[in-house]
């Protein structure tokens, strides 16, 4: 055969391979790796044209997308053996096939293996130990490089802050700004993305550099900006950064920060004013903008609105929009919906099933609840600590809360600690305070949730001494109270009157600087009127540096309790002037109260009147015997008989009997008769009706009709239990 056919048959291999390699790079683009794998087969099957090393690389990319350990070892022993493994081209995406692999061994020993490590190679073995737990060897590595270039800076930079080693990050940033090394728009996408509240100071510092470089028209880095303020709380500086930056710099991820971050704020209506002008910048919404948006919506319009433009666009299919849509309905209260949307799933994940369980228990179905986690089990959908937590949350019985702990016993999900807490929840819902606090003493370590969750499990169940002896030895423990601990534990000293032990948590509240909380100021007027101290309750209330409606209304409970009826219609006409504050319906029983223990008829009618006509609220049960009990202790028998007749009050039967022992202490023997009657309607065996009404004849020295009542008291069965006393000789 002559040279020159040789070399043709050569080129026309060697134009092959090509030809295979790029169709192999093209699956591996269009993510068909499956297809990918199954091509390099075929030419390793044939004689001809062998694989090189870009064919074995692109193998091992798809090996490493697919976490397909078992292939990708055979092609790295095919590497060696053939002699590949020394083209850095092979190398590096075996460093890569490793690291997606999570076998931190194995890429250290790729890694020895090459003699002249590039770029990537040693970018790639950063990113490996700093995602896989080991920053410190990382860092180790790093300060032996002799030459670091920028994508390497970026490289430690981001493993460390992206696997919590923040400050190690912002050290390496400054680090790197000190030795005149120009930071990039990864380097500031990096560090700002993690800056929070506690390092806002430095984030500053970043911003300022990031407007000195001129980086502030990079996309990436606006981005990350807006992302730190929302971190921070720092709502105007973000929508600051989104205004000064110039519209080309948009993009539909900058639109999709501004909405998640107004929704993280609970700003959600402005977060779906975003998402209109997102559409008129003609930018169309992508996943992350529907779930961040059906995350937070409420209202049931806008759930349609939304899940209707979500299909529009082919997400319907999502799995995560579908997910985010079943949470959207179920806080909607309408759970048809959300199942209807959980069915049309085509692909569902754990938080599918996740989200309809939690829907379930969210409105009160725990049986419900139970049978879809059947189903879950039989799609051999391995549950988590989530879907036992929401089981718990919406059981109805102590058998079922046996059931799931044994279940998590099972699975050895019981360490997880949010399985714990939720087990100590569900064993107080349902009154096992042994079996809490049993499952509350082996969780090791305790957080704050696992104390809360036991100290207002005892206060549910009356075990108060109980829930204060808990909070003594969570503050031993050294674990910080927070609001709701603070709340729960004053709500124990205020149904105990425990005066001293609420003093001292008053102190501790003001030494770690929560007293500007205002829930916890409403529970300290509260808490100090129970006690009996309403002049402390007053110094709580006016040393309140934001007053709600419920602190009003703790302050008008606190007059009333006292019997300091017109201090507290004065409280409540000064809540009246307030533009920013109105009265609730609880706000109204508290006066209405307070003015029926003083006796303050005229006050108390125009406080009703008013909240009829000037607030358009409907009188409930407690504002009727409130308004009931102060005409009958004043004598205004008629008017309250014309209420009680009024066809907008069905009269409950503490309103009756509010009239009847009006009529008893005022003698009115006509109108005594027909409540009487009325009483007797509902409580025929009821002794209390009959004695009331023989006293009022009697009273009235109508001795006959009193026997008569007597008698019929006799005939009917019904006797009066005979008084008894506890003190014996």
């Amino acid at each position: 055969m002559s040279r020159k056919t040789i070399a043709s048959i050569t080129e026309t291999v060697a134009e092959l391979l090509l030809g295979l390699n790029r169709r192999l790079a093209k699956l591996n683009r269009s993510n068909q790796y499956r297809d990918c794998l199954q091509l390099f087969t075929q030419i390793h099957s044939s004689q001809t044209p062998k694989p090189d090393q870009y064919t074995l690389s692109a193998a091992l990319t798809a090996c490493a997308r697919l976490r397909d350990v078992g292939f990708g070892s055979q092609l790295h022993a095919q590497a060696i053996q053939i002699g590949l493994k020394g083209y850095p081209h092979v190398a590096n995406t075996l460093l890569a096939f490793y690291a997606k692999a999570e076998d931190l061994d194995s890429v250290k020993w790729v890694f020895g293996e090459i003699e002249n490590p590039d770029v990537y190679s040693w970018t790639t073995m950063l990113s490996a130990c700093t995602k896989l737990g080991h920053e410190e060897y990382a860092c180790e590595v790093f300060d032996e490089m002799p030459h670091r270039d920028l994508a390497i800076w970026n490289a430690i930079i981001t493993g460390c802050v992206e696997n919590g080693r923040v400050g190690v990050g912002f050290d390496y940033f400054r680090e790197m700004h000190r030795m005149g090394i120009r930071h990039d728009n990864y380097s500031f996408a990096s560090v700002l993305s993690v800056c929070s509240w506690e390092v806002l100071d430095f984030g500053r510092e970043v911003h300022l550099l990031v407007m000195k470089t001129g980086f502030l028209g990079r996309t990436s880095v606006v981005n990350a900006l807006i992302t730190m303020y929302f971190n921070c709380g720092l709502v105007a500086d973000a929508y600051k950064v989104f205004e000064e930056v110039e519209d080309m710099v948009y993009d539909q991820i900058t639109f999709n920060v501004m909405v998640d971050g107004l929704v993280s704020v609970g700003r959600d209506e402005e977060a779906l004013i975003m998402f209109k002008e997102m559409k008129w910048a003609c930018f169309l919404p992508t996943e992350l903008t529907f779930v961040s948006l059906m995350s937070s919506c409420s209202a049931f319009e806008v759930a349609q609105q939304l899940y209707a433009e979500a299909i529009k666009l082919g997400f319907g299919v999502h799995t995560s929009v579908g997910n985010a849509a079943i949470t959207m309905y179920s806080s909607c209260g309408d759970l048809g919906a959300a199942r209807l949307v959980f069915q049309r799933l085509q692909e569902k994940d754990i938080i599918s099933w996740n989200s309809i369980i939690s829907s379930y228990t969210q409105g009160n179905q725990g049986q419900s609840a139970i049978l879809d986690y059947l189903q879950m089990q039989r799609a051999e959908i391995k549950p988590d600590e989530f879907t036992f937590g929401s089981l718990l949350a919406s059981s109805e019985s102590i058998d079922i809360v046996e059931m799931v702990h044994a279940l998590v016993s099972k699975n050895g999900l019981i360490l997880k600690i949010q399985v714990s807490n939720a087990l100590v929840s569900a064993y107080s819902k349902h009154g096992e305070m042994d079996l809490s606090h049993l499952a509350f003493e082996q969780i090791n370590p305790k957080n704050l949730i696992s104390w809360n969750t036991i100290i207002s499990g005892f206060l549910l169940n009356g075990f108060t001494m109980e829930g204060l002896e808990q909070f003594s030895k969570m503050v031993i423990s050294e674990t910080r109270p927070n609001v709701y601990t603070f709340t729960i534990v004053l709500s124990i000293c205020s149904s105990l009157s425990a005066l001293r032990q609420g003093k001292q948590v008053h102190g501790y509240v003001i030494r770690i600087g929560l007293f500007q909380e205002t829930c916890l100021g409403n529970s300290l007027v509260t808490m100090y009127a129970k006690c009996g101290v309403l002049d402390w309750s007053v110094k709580v209330f006016n040393a309140m540096i934001e007053r709600e409606t419920i602190s009003y209304n703790a302050m008008i409970s606190a007059y009333s309790q006292h019997g300091q009826g017109e201090e507290a219609v004065r409280c409540f006409e000064a809540m009246q002037s307030l533009s920013k504050l109105k009265p609730d319906q609880a706000t109204f029983t508290a006066v209405l109260s307070a003015c029926s223990h003083s006796g303050l008829v005229n006050d108390g009618t125009r406080i009703f009147n008013s909240m009829v006509n000037n607030y358009g609220f409907t009188p409930g049960i407690d504002h009727f015997s409130c308004i009931a009990d102060l005409l009958s202790r004043g004598g205004y028998l008629d008017e309250l008989e014309t209420m009680i007749n009024s066809k907008h009050l069905k009269a409950h039967s503490n309103i009756w009997w509010s009239l009847f022992s009006a009529c008893a202490v005022h003698g009115n023997i006509r109108l005594g008769r027909i409540v009487a009657g009325i009483l007797l309607e509902n409580e025929q065996s009821n002794p209390s009706v009959y004695v009331m009404l023989a006293n009022i004849y009697a009273a009235a020295d109508q001795w006959e009709e009193a026997a008569n009542v007597r008698e019929l008291m006799r005939r009917t069965g019904t006797n009066k239990q005979p008084g008894c006393s506890w003190i014996t000789s």
